[in-house]
């Protein structure tokens, strides 16, 4: 079966300098599929001492990828969407954490990031051929099961107030998997790691001495760099229109849906944050995506920084973005 992807397109990626450390033997390199996309884990070491913490890793994010994907009927979510409307389902803390970080943004940003979302499930943005743009009737229909408020959260049993509901955390399972990947290998006594999820990028420690460099893509552009980065101990997350797109009838459509309208998003281009906690970024991309520059002062938190690119390549930012950069 085609596997399908269902997080958010990245603007981040390795700069050529870290490019460059990758073909080092010194650190250690491995690329599999997971959440819809490529994750890389580069570790300095040797390979034969670092298995047991690499295996630990991807061991524990395909559990957790398990869990969290709307596109596999034993999921977590594919369980709430068939109880919706009926009994609540009792699931492990980090879905019900989540739910209550969601639930959060989406007062906070006016419901410009809403996880029912999932309900506008006509959308394909996969390869050629099966693209599919909704019809408006549908979306229609489908728009009276969007609303964050339908997630009813108490301590760990969730449930989804009316039949038809779905849940769909592109926007935030991504970032928690990766991270616990990361904890997997501490675990196991790896102090420097770099881990790339699809743009999505954690650092811990150094490489070669050095901190791990890595940069932000334009995303109108995206054969280059915006900006680059020494990342240590540090998060990096990027959600973007240019990935997974497609034009038809001379309109370009992506993947970031503005869940009032259940069409992509429009204005912003691309998201970049950075942080020192996982938990200060999750969710802001595809917030920012909807809600604009506007939304930055409300939803971003002292620990935050932002890039935002629009039409034309105007750029907003956070106070002490410039600091951040390489």
């Amino acid at each position: 079966m085609k596997r399908r992807s269902w997080f958010g397109s990245a603007l981040a990626v390795l700069a050529p300098a870290c490019a460059e450390a990758v073909q080092q033997p010194e650190v250690l390199r491995e690329e599999r599929t997971l959440m819809g996309t490529r994750v890389r884990l580069l570790v300095p070491g040797r390979a034969t001492e670092l298995r047991p913490a690499l295996h630990a890793a991807w061991s524990e994010m395909a559990r957790l990828e398990r869990q969290l994907s709307r596109y596999r009927e034993d999921s977590l979510l594919s369980q709430l969407a068939r109880q919706a409307g009926g009994a609540p389902l009792v699931v492990p803390p980090l879905l019900a954490d989540l739910l209550r970080q969601a639930k959060t943004i989406a007062q906070q940003s006016g419901g410009a990031l809403d996880p029912t979302v999932g309900a506008y499930r006509d959308w394909q943005f996969g390869t050629p051929g099966t693209q599919q743009v909704p019809a408006a009737e549908r979306l229609a229909a489908q728009r009276r099961l969007v609303d964050w408020r339908g997630i009813e959260v108490d301590g760990n049993a969730v449930r989804l107030a009316r039949a038809g509901m779905r849940l769909d955390l592109g926007a935030l399972a991504k970032l928690p998997i990766l991270d616990a990947g990361l904890q997997q290998l501490r675990r196991h006594g790896v102090s420097d790691a770099l881990i790339d999820g699809g743009g999505d990028l954690a650092a811990i420690g150094q490489v070669q001495g050095r901190p791990w460099k890595v940069g932000v893509r334009d995303p109108l552009q995206p054969e280059r760099l915006l900006a680059q980065f020494a990342l240590r101990d540090a998060w990096l997350a990027s959600s973007g229109d240019y990935e997974r797109c497609f034009e038809r009838n001379g309109r370009r459509y992506h993947h970031i849906l503005d869940p009032r309208s259940g069409q992509p998003s429009q204005g912003v281009h691309g998201v970049s944050l950075i942080a020192k906690d996982w938990r200060a970024l999750n969710g802001l991309g595809t917030a920012l995506m909807v809600a604009g520059p506007s939304s930055m002062p409300s939803l971003l938190g002292a620990d935050a920084q932002a890039l935002l690119v629009g039409d034309g390549g105007q750029r907003w930012t956070s106070r002490g973005w410039d600091s951040a950069t390489a």
